[in-house]
């Protein structure tokens, strides 16, 4: 099983589920981990009868919502201790230092710093990456109106001295170009649609989709995305 962690305290949870959708349809067997503070997964998936910790299916992906370590999933699933969850890829969405450990994200096939440039979005995002104690490799997923180069310096200046290790790939998303609109209107009818979504942002989710998924270039993406796009 792949797993691929979702850093900081940037709103991520409807990218990771546009993600998960896409790999769903790829082919891939998807479970979406919120182990979050505010687990706002809770909110926007529908459930019949939420519990403090469940698993639910939505749009052909698990999502588990409630949990801080793989071990108390696979008990809430009847799975044991030393089986392997029967997932193809674990996408795990948190905020906090501690659940990076209770995960072991340091083994993670590839992890993901996802923030704005907001104050809060980046000095809480890089509190969470100061708990972490062994040198990790992360990727940046920026969210920004502009793409400038004093905001990444910006970014790599407040992280000096942490134990990450920036890649030099950098993934760009728009922000203030009407995906914000689509991702509610999303939440509100249950659905995951990427028609209307802006074609950076779409870019941007293939990107990452070809990342994870490993055996699929980014026009074979692009395809899955537009039969998500039609319905089919």
């Amino acid at each position: 099983m792949k797993k691929i962690g979702f850093i900081g305290a940037f709103d991520k949870t409807d990218f990771i589920i546009y993600i998960a959708k896409i790999l769903t349809t790829i082919g891939k067997k998807v479970i979406v981990i919120d182990s979050t503070l505010n687990q706002k997964a809770k909110y926007i998936v529908p459930v019949i009868n939420p519990t403090t910790t469940y698993v639910t299916e939505y749009e052909g992906m698990d999502v588990a919502v409630g949990f801080d370590d793989f071990d108390k999933i696979k008990e809430y699933l009847g799975i044991p201790l030393h089986a392997v969850l029967p997932y193809d890829i674990a996408l795990v969405d948190t905020d906090n230092a501690r659940v990076l450990e209770n995960f072991d994200m340091k083994t993670a096939d590839l992890n993901y710093f996802v923030t704005s440039f907001d104050m809060y979005s980046l000095k809480k995002g890089l509190e969470i990456l100061s708990g972490i104690r062994e040198p990790l490799t992360i990727t940046k997923v920026l969210f920004c109106k502009h793409i400038l180069q004093e905001d990444d310096d910006y970014l790599n200046f407040l992280s000096l001295g942490y134990k990450i290790v920036w890649n030099e790939d950098r993934i760009y998303f728009p922000y203030e170009l009407g995906d914000q609109s689509v991702i509610i209107e999303n939440q509100r009818v249950s659905k995951i649609k990427l028609k209307k979504l802006s074609n950076q942002y779409k870019e941007g989710l293939a990107y990452i989709v070809e990342q994870i998924a490993g055996n699929i270039n980014n026009v074979e993406v692009k395809k899955v995305m537009r039969q998500i796009e039609r319905g089919v």
